[in-house]
């Protein structure tokens, strides 16, 4: 399905030819196949649970290919370990940052190789000097000095993109990079990435956001059920068809938003304030209403909806659920009164990676699934399996840890466990991050049937057209304060960026 072009070099940098990597009973990849060139931006494209992570890991040394061939520049390679691929010029930026929270962004950076001075003493004013150098060229004002623990995932993310670049490497693999950054940051990585590219690096780019993948790459290789589909000239192809590669099956609306008349008030926020990160923020959101948190990263959007939840203390401001107040900093006050929170960070703050899928997704109801007191096996097998059936989940079994999943089944994952409480008030910080386009329409499709049964749903989003596609009203947060209301009418990208930048009132 779909030949490959002609090659815009003569031999590829990096190639795969024919590779399976199976995980006990569970196949991973049969038959992978990839070319990476010189001065080529190549997209990876496939649903959850394609392959495309365990492809990536391999390219980076993490796993070995059980058969197949791995080239780099003409040369069969078998990397044992990291390191070796790290040698042979090639660098990973992973989805999730793996950052050391104890050492400053500038020792993440050079962590292993810090600059030296007399006495062998690591010379830490270089050290600094470099880091500043690199976060400049990315158009990011960075501290070098600052303590990797408490960054953003957006400024993680930004660091990790900086180690790559630092080491010069001839191939970059970027999986998922831009998924918590929003339109300004994803521009300076992309003309950072372009300049690489112009150089003469090949870049690997796996995205689920094709706007990124159209505006970046040559050409596209689909991935599905962990072999290879397709690859072509990006030129060529229409995101109809690379969709329906994808996912081997007709797709229905991305956005299935339906018309919900907005019942009673259920959640009042009002003049909700912490010293440095948001102050005087109000809202009300009401019974089948998805009302959207937008804003550039960093603006404070999670920071109010975890002072919402009560996850995070605040300073003023009161949050009503049902007319009943809730205590600040008491999340299980929020939870009692049907209050839920898929938040942003699903592997330090949405699940439990040693747990199992099946008690990650049952973990909140297990009161409920309890009968005196004991917690049965089978109530809690049925409960997952149902939850995780309808987010198309992709896993080997229910007992297997979470962390085993990939990226975007984490995910489903996370959301599963807070769908499954009935709630009132449903708080979903970035719900699609990192997940493929068919989930993507699922959750949205759930969203929109939760909507529909009288939920109000709180939506944080950096996708412009989530929040477009879904929002019954869209509140713009600027800088920690409240820029802005549009109803679905009125928004637009126009609209939401002026109020997003400041740059002027909306449309």
């Amino acid at each position: 399905m779909g030949s490959a072009p002609e090659p815009p070099q003569l031999r590829p940098v990096v190639s795969l030819d024919g590779v399976t990597k199976a995980f006990g009973s569970v196949v991973a990849l049969r038959d992978a196949r990839l070319e990476l060139f010189p001065g080529e931006a190549h997209a990876l494209v496939g649903e959850n649970g394609a392959g495309k992570s365990t492809l990536i890991k391999i390219l980076a040394g993490v796993h070995r290919p059980d058969t197949g061939i791995v080239t780099v520049n003409g040369e069969t390679v078998e990397f044992t370990n990291t390191a070796a691929a790290k040698d042979a010029g090639i660098a990973v930026i992973y989805q999730e940052p793996t950052l050391f929270p104890d050492l400053s962004v500038a020792e993440n950076i050079f962590v292993g190789r810090q600059p030296r001075a007399r006495l062998g003493l690591i010379d830490r004013a270089v050290m600094n000097r470099e880091a500043a150098a690199l976060f400049a060229r990315l158009g990011v004002p960075l501290d070098p000095e600052r303590p990797a623990k408490g960054l953003s995932i957006a400024d993680q993310q930004i660091v990790e993109i900086a180690k790559a670049i630092s080491v010069d490497a001839t191939v970059l693999i970027m999986d998922e990079p831009t998924a918590a950054l929003s339109g300004v940051e994803v521009e300076r990585l992309f003309a950072v990435v372009r300049g690489l590219r112009d150089a003469g690096a090949a870049v690997l780019f796996i995205s689920h956001r094709f706007d990124e993948v159209e505006a970046l790459c040559q050409r596209v290789t689909v991935m599905r059920d962990g072999a290879h589909v397709s690859t072509d000239l990006m030129a060529e192809m229409t995101i109809d068809q690379i969709v329906r590669r994808m996912v081997g099956r007709e797709l229905g609306a991305l956005f299935p938003k339906q018309d919900v008349v907005p019942g009673a008030v259920v959640l009042e926020v009002e003049a909700l304030s912490r010293a440095g990160l948001f102050r005087d923020v109000s809202f009300q959101v009401r019974a089948g209403e998805i009302v959207a948190l937008a804003g550039l990263v960093g603006s404070g959007r999670s920071e109010v909806v975890q002072a919402v939840f009560g996850i995070d203390p605040r300073d003023a401001g009161t949050v009503r659920v049902a007319g009943r107040t809730l205590p600040a900093g008491n999340s299980k006050a929020a939870m009692r009164a049907g209050v839920a929170l898929v938040p942003e960070d699903r592997r330090q703050q949405g699940l439990i990676l040693d747990l199992s899928i099946m008690r990650n997704a049952t973990l909140v109801r297990r009161n409920r699934l309890s009968r005196f007191g004991f917690l049965t096996g089978g109530a809690e097998r049925r409960e997952a399996a149902e939850w995780t059936r309808r987010l198309q989940t992709r896993y080997g079994r229910l007992t297997d840890p979470a962390g085993t999943l990939s990226g975007g089944n984490q995910q489903k994952v996370a959301l599963a466990k807070w769908l499954a409480t009935d709630p009132k008030v449903l708080i979903v910080d970035e719900p699609t991050r990192g997940i493929d386009v068919g989930t993507k329409a699922e959750v949205h499709r759930l969203m929109s049937q939760l909507a529909a049964d009288g939920v109000a749903i709180v939506m944080v989003s950096s996708e412009l057209p989530e929040v477009l596609g879904m929002a019954d009203r869209v509140l713009v947060i600027r800088e920690g304060r409240l820029a802005g209301e549009l109803s679905r009418a009125e928004a637009t990208e126009e609209s939401v960026m002026f109020l997003a930048t400041g740059r002027g009132a909306a449309a």
